[in-house]
């Protein structure tokens, strides 16, 4: 399939590559979910999809990228690629959270959205993540897993485009997730998780 080669790492290390692979996975799985089914469980599929891809790449943005950047050969033109198909994605994610999901236009974008973020996975674990085994000792691979354990905690829940570099995230990001943190409890509270 192109993904590094992660033989002896188990599903549960704590290096970041482990993680960011588990999360890729759990990713594609949400989105063949939004396309399998309809009504509140197609909403409620994409809900868990954008909180997910959205913490996912603010934690990229914040800690992976700019790793990669300093540490891998040809690292700085991986993470331009990688935070152009970002930016992409999370302007369809935006434009997708204003259409009825049963609706045709929906679908069709979604679908496009699918094989795109698809596409864009794929190209981590190909071309950043390897790097990352290559460039990383084990103790940073898992100091930059704790690192996007700490940024995910934090970061905004919805999709917030031009905010893909380190100084916008710490700028914008704050605020974003304080609200976006606040719109999902009322969300949950109202039954609407």
């Amino acid at each position: 399939m192109g993904y590094p080669d992660t033989a002896g790492r188990r599903p549960e290390s704590n290096d970041v590559v482990a993680l960011l692979m588990n999360q890729h996975e759990r990713i594609r799985t949400l989105l063949d979910d939004v396309l399998e089914h309809t009504g509140e469980e197609r909403r409620h599929a994409f809900r868990q999809l954008v909180h997910l891809l959205a913490v996912h790449e603010t934690a990229e943005e914040e800690v992976v990228h700019p790793y990669t950047r300093q540490a891998a050969e040809g690292g700085e033109h991986v993470v331009a690629d990688r935070l152009k198909e970002e930016d992409a994605a999370k302007r369809a994610l935006k434009r997708l959270e204003h259409l009825d999901p049963d609706g045709p236009a929906f679908v069709e974008e979604f679908t496009t959205l699918r094989d795109s973020v698809r596409a864009h996975a794929r190209a981590e674990e190909t071309y950043e993540f390897t790097r990352l085994l290559e460039a990383g000792d084990p103790a940073r691979l898992q100091a930059l897993a704790k690192a996007v354990r700490a940024a995910e905690a934090v970061a905004p829940t919805r999709p917030h485009p031009g905010t893909e570099t380190v100084t916008k995230n710490a700028l914008l990001g704050p605020p974003a997730a304080v609200a976006d943190r606040a719109r999902d409890a009322v969300r949950k509270v109202l039954g609407r998780s």
